[in-house]
């Protein structure tokens, strides 16, 4: 197992005190289970707390979310990237996210511009490897029939990001490779 993102925060002289949300990609306990140790708001789509709500199979977000301030988004702000609607978090393009409805009913995709000009697409899972992305390929069948809720959205999407290639850096969450190269939090960033 990793080390529990409260403890990397603490560990890189982080106040988990400083954190003012946490924006998911969607609620499966692998990407939730972290909320319960940290008091800052969760910022998520009405479509994904139904679907948290009435998840047979995986209700982590329901132990983890009570007692946490929930705060829902629109997308009203327009087309971005491909995608037929989004929210501008911020209002100046630095946070940018778009509805993603596959894996899970209210999934979404990330888009983040930073300050130095880079640019990352944090997919969740909309893809599980950086191949599905690159090769545009779909997770085998079986996989696709447990984990998606709507598997031609799913492929619809991929279709989206692919065509970013170049342009975005495409994180996958579960693919550790894509993470190579990203900033990571560290003392000496935060002086």
């Amino acid at each position: 197992m990793g080390v529990p993102g409260v403890d990397q925060l603490i560990e890189a002289r982080y106040d988990p005190e400083q954190l003012t949300g946490i924006l998911l990609t969607h609620s499966h306990w692998d990407h939730v289970s972290g909320i319960a140790d940290l008091d800052v708001p969760v910022l998520i789509t009405e479509a994904e707390i139904a679907y948290a709500t009435h998840a047979k199979n995986d209700t982590v977000f329901a132990a983890v979310s009570p007692g946490h301030r929930l705060i829902t988004y629109t997308f009203d702000d327009g087309p971005f990237e491909g995608f037929p609607a989004s929210h501008d978090h911020y209002g100046d393009g630095s946070v940018v996210v778009v509805p993603a409805a596959g894996h899970t009913s209210g999934s979404v995709i990330v888009f983040v511009h930073a300050s130095d000009g880079a640019r990352y697409a944090f997919i969740g899972d909309l893809a599980w490897q950086l191949d599905g992305v690159q090769r545009h390929v779909d997770r085998p069948w079986l996989m696709r029939r447990l984990a998606d809720s709507d598997p031609d959205q799913v492929r619809a999407d991929l279709a989206r990001v692919s065509a970013l290639a170049g342009r975005y850096r495409v994180i996958p969450a579960h693919d550790a490779r894509a993470f190579d190269g990203i900033p990571t939090l560290s003392a000496e960033a935060l002086r």
